[in-house]
């Protein structure tokens, strides 16, 4: 069997260094003939390595014909062509768990900073208006407010751990209801959306919940309502969320994730009540190291003609 590894995710060349000894490397965006290369060392490869935001088309995986596996460098695979994966027998693998803290830190974040104003605020101080004006308008109280995650998986799970501490109560909705635990479940987005304060979005894109979080979720939330996406961005509907925060209908909002990255919405700009972060979920040194090992893991498995590590279910 081929040794021959091709990386696709330019954000994966610094794990070249830690690849298992005999492991032989193609950087695929630095092949200045791509036509050549599949024709010449497309048949030999049988593994390649990518990240969330690059993916694996359908047209790339039949371009290698004897393609058995699609390493890749984060949990989310929508930029991944799953359904051509299923169909040709081919395995994905993620990096589940170990990014977890990390998503669900920045969504506390995130709430904390649109709830307490925390960006104005500094720029409050920067600007020199503390000095100016004496006071800051008051902002609103995060502890003891009713939260709402949409998609109670692991990273909601750990969402829901670090917002027991804040005292919130906890509603969710989810695919299918969860027995292992308390907390109240609602049977539809917007009936959550319609009892808590704050809601949480962290399904992961599929055709399902693309635009799930829509007009009418927004309007359920309400006016003191807001809306945090640590998920994807196409799962929210970003002209009806810009329309319901310029109407007033949402009460703001904290988006680590937009529709068409890394291009935001003019009108988000300038909003106060609006907190913004250029996907950066599971952006810490630290996580990022667990995620490469996870994925160099996978890699010396596969080689080595073991298990995968964390193959995921299509």
């Amino acid at each position: 069997m081929s040794n021959e590894l091709l990386i696709v995710g330019q954000h994966l060349e610094p794990i070249i260094s830690r690849l298992p000894p005999g492991v032989s490397t193609h950087c695929f965006w630095k092949e200045t003939d791509q036509k050549d290369f599949f024709r010449e060392a497309g048949p030999r490869i049988r593994i390649i390595a990518t990240d969330a935001f690059t993916g694996a088309s359908a047209g790339l995986m039949a371009a290698l014909p004897n393609l058995e596996v699609v390493v890749n460098f984060g949990v989310g695979y929508d930029t991944i062509d799953t359904q051509f994966a299923k169909d040709h027998g081919i395995t994905i693998t993620n990096t589940p768990d170990v990014l977890n803290d990390d998503v669900a830190d920045l969504a506390i974040g995130l709430m904390l900073a649109v709830c307490r104003r925390i960006c104005v605020a500094d720029r409050f101080v920067r600007d020199g208006l503390w000095r100016e004006k004496n006071l800051f308008p008051l902002s609103t109280k995060m502890s003891g407010k009713h939260l709402g995650i949409l998609g109670l998986g692991r990273i909601g799970m750990a969402v829901a751990k670090r917002a027991a501490a804040f005292d919130m109560p906890i509603s969710y909705h989810s695919r299918h209801r969860r027995t292992d635990v308390d907390y109240e479940y609602y049977d539809s987005p917007i009936t959550l959306a319609e009892a808590v304060d704050l809601l949480v979005v962290l399904v992961p894109e599929t055709d399902a919940t693309r635009g799930m979080v829509n007009a009418s979720v927004m309007e359920a939330l309400g006016p003191d309502g807001i809306l945090i996406n640590i998920a994807r961005g196409p799962i929210v509907d970003e002209p009806a969320l810009v329309k319901a925060l310029q109407d007033g209908a949402l009460g703001g909002a904290g988006l680590d994730v937009f529709a068409k990255e890394p291009h935001v919405p003019e009108e988000l700009l300038t909003m106060e009540n609006v907190v913004l972060q250029p996907h950066l979920g599971s952006a810490t040194r630290d996580t990022r190291f667990a995620m490469a090992a996870l994925v160099i893991q996978n890699i010396a498995a596969y080689f080595n003609g073991q298990p995968l590590v964390t193959p995921v279910d299509l």
